[in-house]
């Protein structure tokens, strides 16, 4: 069982491998750019594991910004994570000791498999999502290495790198949007954020935009739920055929 579960999240997060791969070369090259050594790039992948924190830690740390601007940065950069987690709950209940790193390592294409997974029977679900983080974070190392190791042998104009981030989460949208018949959430959350860059603007709405959001998505959850409910039904309607 263990090397099917561990089969089927290779085989799941391939398309994940291909983005960070190519998300973790443009870092590591962006980050040889400013003058730092691959090491950095390992350490932070380890430590940090945060695309968009961690391209923002980049132009943070070569500019000489202080610790506590830093720390607010990332912490505003990453505040969606806290609504990730409250949904993940029960998927990640009775994981044992390997919830404190699932919980770290969790990242918003992990999040996406995770919720998007299809579990077949003689898969070790909790195993399956520890596998998933496990996998995704190595990705992301391995090419957050390879990019730094590049930059250091070969001159890259690192121009437009950081717009990488933006291109995945676009990817990411038409993934879900795509792959849920369900589009009320993606509505809710594209039109809220909108709203929310009018009123407080380019630098103060991201905390407002997801706390909003995750006040819709309480307030709509019978619905969610409903069709959650009738999605896994149908699930086990072709199962059974």
């Amino acid at each position: 069982m263990l090397k099917a579960t561990l089969r089927k999240a290779f085989k799941d997060s391939l398309p994940i491998l291909a983005g960070y791969l190519a998300l973790g070369i443009g870092f590591g090259v962006l980050l040889q750019s400013k003058g730092f050594s691959f090491w950095w790039a390992i350490l932070m992948s380890c430590t940090i594991y945060a695309g968009a924190g961690q391209y923002a830690a980049v132009d943070l740390l070569s500019s000489g910004a202080s610790l506590i601007t830093t720390a607010i940065m990332t912490l505003i950069i990453n505040a969606r994570h806290f609504f990730y987690g409250f949904s993940l709950l029960d998927r990640y209940k009775g994981t044992g000791k390997a919830k404190p790193y699932m919980i770290f390592a969790l990242t918003d294409e992990t999040y996406s498999l995770v919720c998007t997974a299809k579990i077949p029977e003689g898969i070790d679900e909790k195993k399956y999502y520890l596998f998933i983080s496990v996998l995704d974070q190595l990705y992301w190392i391995s090419g957050c290495t390879i990019g730094a190791l590049l930059g250091t042998f070969i001159p890259f104009n690192s121009t437009g790198i950081d717009f990488a981030m933006t291109a995945l989460f676009v990817v990411i949208f038409i993934e879900q949007w795509l792959g849920t018949r369900e589009h009320l959430p993606a509505i809710l959350g594209a039109a809220t954020t909108l709203v929310c860059l009018f009123v407080f603007g380019s630098q103060y709405f991201i905390i407002p935009s997801m706390v909003l959001i995750a006040i819709e998505l309480v307030i709509f959850r019978k619905r969610l739920e409903q069709v959650d409910c009738e999605n896994d039904g149908e699930k086990g309607v072709s199962g059974d055929e």
